[in-house]
């Protein structure tokens, strides 16, 4: 599909979506737990429905209507096995339950799509083998798993993937003896483990936290708290907030909290360095426009905010310098190069240098044609980026967006801006 976004001021209110990365971490506890929970959960995603399928190929039911998901968890008589798991593009669903499908012996076969195959894996399947995992396909489009975990002690790195340390959380309390994870290295993306710390909380799961590990008794029990509800993303609502720093009317973005464990709440704090004006209280985060100037960001952990940082950027008088965003180059594309390719193609300054990336602003984008490269993150930067232009923006492959938020578009709408979509010839 193809979407031309023509140049519309941008303003008003909107809510946020539910959080995928909270979404992945209460189903998988739900499919896991003693009783039916109820997540409270009103729109879904690729991703997530990713995760619901997984779950339901291993033996849970889980029922979705207009406000969220009903799971009834996996029995013992009921777990599914060797089952073929469709993981999509999700990178949470395939690393969160590599481990979990080793912890409960069941084996499985995971099929993956898109560039999920070539995003890395070595380490955590490493430790997995040394536990009584056995592993074929590593770096194909199906990777089957045999064997069952033993507990003990799991030695990981972590600065590439907090999602390796996440699947482990999952799946080590179930096994009957002890374990403890040792982290080798600085935790990338910790605000991730911890959110996965409070998901496992809410079932009565029981971790230990000291410095550089966790402490994880076995034989534990999930427990239901009955009734959940998914928290707003940050992660997608930073590109209505850093549209916001561009329009004079405003833009606010209801249901966030904003003690939450998501690390891309940290775009607050970013739009107020670059000089937007910025107020939050009571879940609320209204930005308006206000002189902008370019500004250093360490991008270690919140690289998901990059693209959206990228639409403030491009009109900051200045020079907005990115670093150490290497990760972004294994995402749903080489987002790095991705995000400069798309300010530069529609008449905007970026480059990147290594790890690094450099915007300088300018007064006003152009518009042009862009490729998404099949990442949802960069048709929305395109999207946004061009509702400020000075010309029409036409983005092919921009259906990627439906891997977060499906709705994007007509959220997009909603705010003033105006969307035609077409077939790709």
């Amino acid at each position: 599909m193809k979407a031309i976004i023509k140049p519309s001021p941008l303003g008003g209110c909107i809510k946020a979506i539910p959080s995928k990365s909270r979404a992945h971490r209460l189903l998988i506890c739900a499919a896991l737990s003693d009783r039916q929970t109820r997540i409270c959960c009103d729109r879904t995603s690729q991703d997530i429905e990713a995760t619901v399928c997984c779950l339901g190929s291993l033996g849970a039911d889980i029922v979705r209507d207009g406000e969220g998901y009903t799971v009834t968890p996996v029995t013992h008589d009921a777990l599914h096995t060797r089952p073929i798991l469709n993981c999509g593009e999700s990178g949470s669903t395939y690393r969160f339950l590599t481990p979990l499908v080793c912890a409960l012996g069941t084996g499985a076969c995971f099929e993956l799509k898109g560039r999920l195959p070539e995003r890395p894996m070595d380490e955590l399947w490493s430790v997995l083998e040394a536990h009584g995992a056995e592993i074929s396909g590593k770096g194909s489009d199906i990777v089957g798993i045999e064997g069952r975990l033993s507990p003990g002690l799991y030695t990981i790195p972590g600065n590439i993937s907090s999602q390796y340390i996440s699947g482990l959380l999952f799946a080590l309390p179930l096994l009957e003896g002890d374990s403890r994870i040792d982290i080798v290295g600085e935790l990338a993306s910790g605000d991730y483990v911890r959110m996965t710390l409070e998901a496992l909380r809410a079932f009565s799961i029981h971790i230990e936290e000291r410095d550089s590990c966790f402490i994880v008794p076995g034989g534990q029990k999930y427990v239901s708290p009955a009734e959940l509800i998914t928290e707003g993303d940050w992660s997608n609502a930073a590109f209505w907030l850093c549209a916001g720093a561009l329009s004079p009317e405003g833009i606010t973005v209801s249901g966030l909290d904003l003690n939450s464990s998501q690390g891309d709440r940290r775009i607050c704090g970013i739009l107020r360095r670059f000089g937007a004006d910025v107020s939050a209280e009571n879940g609320r985060v209204v930005v308006r426009s206000a002189p902008l100037q370019g500004i250093d960001i360490d991008a270690d952990m919140i690289p998901d905010l990059v693209p959206a940082i990228a639409v403030t950027a491009s009109r900051a008088e200045g020079v907005t310098r990115i670093e150490n965003a290497g990760r972004l180059r294994i995402k749903e594309s080489d987002r790095l190069f991705a995000v400069a390719d798309t300010i530069y193609s529609l008449g905007g300054i970026a480059r990147t240098e290594g790890d690094n990336m450099y915007i300088r602003g300018v007064k006003t984008l152009r518009g042009g044609e862009v490729d998404s490269h099949g990442d949802h993150r960069i048709a929305m930067l395109a999207a946004v980026a061009g509702s400020f232009g000075s010309g029409p923006v036409t983005i092919s492959g921009a259906q990627a967006v439906s891997k977060s938020y499906p709705d994007f578009y007509e959220d997009l709408v909603s705010l003033g801006g105006c969307v035609t979509e077409e077939d790709e010839q």
